[in-house]
This record gives structure tokens, C-alpha cells and sequence, in this order.
């Protein structure tokens, strides 16, 4: 699977992005979708998950309530909706494809393959 991730940009405090990830390749609705984010100077952290249904979403508690993930298999794409976005959210937002189990949903060990990021500057 090619992931190519898309949408980033420079907002103000309270602002929102819509964020975009095309996959190609292997059958994108069998895999369940995440994104991550990574912050200069941190590790890469996790955001969102969505299940390959669509039926299923997991949330970091630092977004919970201000970020939505979605998808549609039809277009074999994956969204992250950013709302009231914080300074805090600064970071190069990744998309992710693989079939983690529970326990790995919030792990990078959880994927299998990478988009190459799109950055998301918040200004306050």
C-alpha cells in the first residue's frame, strides 16, 4: 500500500484542517487506518485509529473531542478532521495502514505502511 498524505498547513489557534490520506496499491479496505503525529524533538505519537469497517474509532486523549477520523473505501481514502486546533497540535502528521490488534492500536509496531507526512503549524 502507497499512502500519500495531504491537507497540512499553517493556522491560527482555534482554527481547523481537514487532512487527507490516498491510498493505492493493495486493497485498502481490508486494513484498519491511523495517524500519528510527531512534534520536533518528540517521538512519533498516536492520534486516531479507524477500523477497516469504518465502524470502529479510537481516539489519543489529547484529541478526543477535537479531532475526527473517517474514511471512505470507495475512494480509498482516509480523513483526520482537525477542529479548535492548539499550538500544541504543531507537528508532521503521518498516515498509517496495517491490521493492529487491540493492543496495538496505539503503537507504531501496530503498521505496516507509512504516508510521508504533512505538516500542521498552529499559531497562537
Amino acid at each position: 500500500v502507497q499512502l500519500q498524505a495531504s491537507g497540512g498547513g499553517l493556522v491560527q489557534a482555534g482554527g481547523y484542517l481537514r487532512l487527507s490520506c490516498a491510498a493505492s496499491g493493495r486493497t485498502f479496505s481490508v486494513y484498519g487506518m491511523g495517524w500519528f503525529r510527531q512534534a520536533p524533538g518528540k517521538e512519533r505519537e498516536f492520534v486516531a485509529y479507524i477500523h477497516w469497517s469504518g465502524g470502529s474509532t479510537n481516539y489519543a486523549d489529547s484529541v478526543k473531542g477535537r479531532f475526527t477520523i473517517s474514511r471512505d473505501n470507495a475512494k480509498n481514502t482516509v480523513y483526520l478532521q482537525l477542529n479548535s486546533l492548539k499550538p500544541e497540535d504543531t507537528a508532521i502528521y503521518y498516515c498509517a495502514a496495517g491490521r493492529p490488534t487491540y493492543g496495538t492500536i496505539w503503537s507504531i509496531s501496530g503498521y505496516d505502511y507509512w504516508g510521508q507526512g504533512t505538516l500542521v503549524t498552529v499559531s497562537s
